[in-house]
């Protein structure tokens, strides 16, 4: 299996999952939908804008469809709980909206996805049909998705047993930084960790994400690898994600425990850039860091 690089997390199922409604009846409601408001498949560099000094909406742009795309992957990814069936956008094929003013948009997409890591040398294509809600202005957005076209679940477990085994044979208490290198290199040996923690990664951007705000992992600043009681793999890591279009690099501290077949589960801070008004007093003038814990234990 060869890794094809970072996902475009930019961090989603394949047999159905307790979260995703059954295909067909989400295939329906998505073409019911964009009977009125679909979308041409033109101009996908529009810039991601949205509306200034109001609490009305702006239409969805292209850019926007991107958007509900890159985040509804973030969810599947993490909800997947497997580092062997991380996704990736390959292209959003059409999508179609409902607009409500006090609430926010319910976007309905179909896109495609290529797998993280090439399977025989090649890409293997999956389909992803989903509804993404954007409450205005507000973070974490509400997803239901379904996809189709991706590795058979047997085949997946089998190879998160055989990462499970690499970060097993890791010395006790591994500590690491610089995933990839300034360079954008990522040594084999370190392959699993960089895996592992885009997974985990993807709660925490999905989590974070608006509509006009989206994140990319840029590194592991530092990583440390627990030894634990029930056999799991116990991670703490710092990633750096890049976001926009603000363009700040925000570090998140990360902790996850992971076993194969089972959820993965995370708890995390993200040290937050604040102005002068915003900072306590007593800080120093200038910005100042601010860092709320969040998780799903």
């Amino acid at each position: 299996m060869q890794p094809r690089g970072q996902p475009p997390f930019a961090p989603q199922p394949g047999p159905a999952r307790p979260y995703a409604a059954p295909w067909a009846l989400l295939l329906l409601q998505l073409l019911l939908t964009l009977r009125g408001a679909a979308v041409p498949l033109q101009d996908p560099a529009v810039p991601l804008q949205g509306p200034r000094g109001t609490d009305s909406p702006a239409a969805p742009s292209w850019a926007m469809l991107q958007q509900a795309a890159r985040v509804a992957l973030h969810f599947f990814n993490f909800h997947s709980g497997s580092p062997s069936e991380l996704q990736v956008l390959a292209n959003v094929q059409t999508g179609g909206w409902q607009v409500d003013p006090q609430r926010g948009y319910h976007i309905n997409l179909v896109f495609s996805t290529e797998s993280y890591h090439l399977q025989d040398g090649k890409p293997r294509l999956g389909k992803c049909f989903a509804r993404v809600f954007f409450q205005n202005q507000k973070p974490r957005p509400a997803i239901t998705m379904t996809c189709t076209g991706l590795s058979e679940k047997n085949r997946t477990l089998q190879e998160d047993h055989l990462l499970y085994e690499q970060l097993k044979q890791m010395k006790d208490a591994l500590t690491v930084g610089g995933i990839p290198d300034d360079y954008g290199y990522i040594d084999p040996s370190v392959r699993p960790i960089w895996d592992l923690a885009i997974l985990g990664s993807s709660y925490v951007m999905w989590e974070r994400t608006t509509q006009f705000s989206y994140y990319y992992p840029l590194q592991l600043s530092r990583v440390k690898q627990w030894k634990t009681s029930d056999h799991a793999i116990d991670f703490d890591y710092t990633v750096l994600l890049h976001e926009f279009p603000t363009q700040e690099i925000i570090p998140c501290h990360i902790h996850l425990i992971w076993y194969p077949g089972k959820p993965l589960k995370v708890k995390y801070r993200c040290e937050e850039i604040q102005t002068p008004v915003e900072a306590s007093s007593g800080t120093e003038e200038g910005s100042a860091v601010a860092a709320t814990e969040f998780s799903n234990f």
